[in-house]
Order: structure tokens, then C-alpha cells, then sequence
């Protein structure tokens, strides 16, 4: 959104700029939903190199790694995440909006999924708009999510409607 703003002292001209704005949170969106789930994130990155091994090691529920390229740098940039599966589909998404890796998704298009110990499987990527496909992807998370992800995902649920970022995941034949 952009905003006009006018600066007038008085005895001198008035002087206008044009500022963006941040555009006002969706309805259904919560501040405190949105603090706890960046936090929760944050510290998702810093203990990654501990949740890796014992992925590779052990497998953790749904988890899978996606890789896809970097939206500025072209080089591959690999995220832990939940795979979702809704009636045979693969879904996968961020409970609080955009972050570098939906972002990334989306201007690539395509990536790289690999479920604990399988092979990786090229996919194409398509942005879920709102409606009955990304709402069922993200209701299906609290179920599929493993403790106390599922008691999170279950209680931000209006949130996450709100402001949630999903992808269905469709396999590139080879």
C-alpha cells in the first residue's frame, strides 16, 4: 500500500513524499500467533544442524527436505519441512506468510523433495490461492504434524488461514 504524506512547518512549503506502507494484517490474523510462530522458526534455524542429523539418522514424522534454487543466487537451498499428503497430493507450506524458501518455491517453480530415506523426487510447485484446496492442506496439519507441532498448528489454525503460504507439490515425470 502506499501512503502520501505531507510534512508542513509553518513558513515553509509544504512537502509531500510517498512512503510504503505495511499493508494492514489479514482478517483472522493475530499478533501474538504471528511473534510465537517466528520464534518457534527462529529457533527451528538455530538447532537445524541437530534436527538434520537426526533426520538422516532417524527419520522425524512427516519431514522430508525440500531443495530449490535461490531466487537471486540460482544455487541450491535446502529446508527441513513437513510434507503434507491430502488424497494422494504432496503440500507443503509456512503457517506465518512468505518467508526465503516460500519465496524462493515460488519464483522457481519446481524443487526437489526427498522423504527420509527415499529418493529425491523433482516436483513442479504451485502457489494454493485461498479456497477449499489450501484450506483443507493447512486443516490436515494439525492432524499430521507430530507432537506438540499438532497442538500449535491446532490452536493457531485461524491464523494460519489467514495468512498461511502453500504449495501443491506435483511430480515431474522423467
Amino acid at each position: 500500500m502506499l501512503l502520501l504524506v505531507a510534512r508542513i512547518r509553518p513558513g515553509a512549503p509544504a512537502h509531500f513524499s510517498i512512503r510504503r506502507s505495511a499493508l494492514p494484517s489479514p482478517r483472522g490474523s493475530s499478533l501474538f500467533w504471528q511473534l510465537t510462530l517466528s520464534g518457534v522458526y527462529h529457533l527451528l534455524r538455530l538447532l537445524d544442524p541437530l534436527i538434520r542429523g537426526w533426520w538422516q539418522t532417524a527419520g522425524l514424522g512427516i519431514t522430508a527436505r525440500l531443495e530449490v534454487a535461490g531466487r537471486r543466487s540460482g544455487r541450491p537451498r535446502s529446508v527441513l519441512i513437513g510434507l503434507l499428503t491430502v488424497d494422494g497430493r504432496w503440500y507443503v507450506g509456512h503457517p506465518n506468510g512468505n518467508v526465503d524458501w516460500t519465496r524462493n518455491l515460488a519464483a522457481s517453480g519446481r524443487g526437489s523433495i526427498r522423504p527420509w530415506h527415499r529418493d529425491p523426487v523433482e516436483v513442479r510447485a504451485v502457489r494454493l490461492p485461498d479456497g477449499a484446496e489450501r484450506d483443507a492442506a493447512i486443516l490436515i496439519t494439525a492432524a499430521q504434524q507430530p507432537f506438540p507441532g499438532n497442538l500449535m498448528y491446532r490452536a493457531a489454525r485461524r491464523h494460519i488461514l489467514a495468512v498461511g503460504v502453500y504449495f501443491r507439490l506435483e511430480p515431474i515425470e522423467q
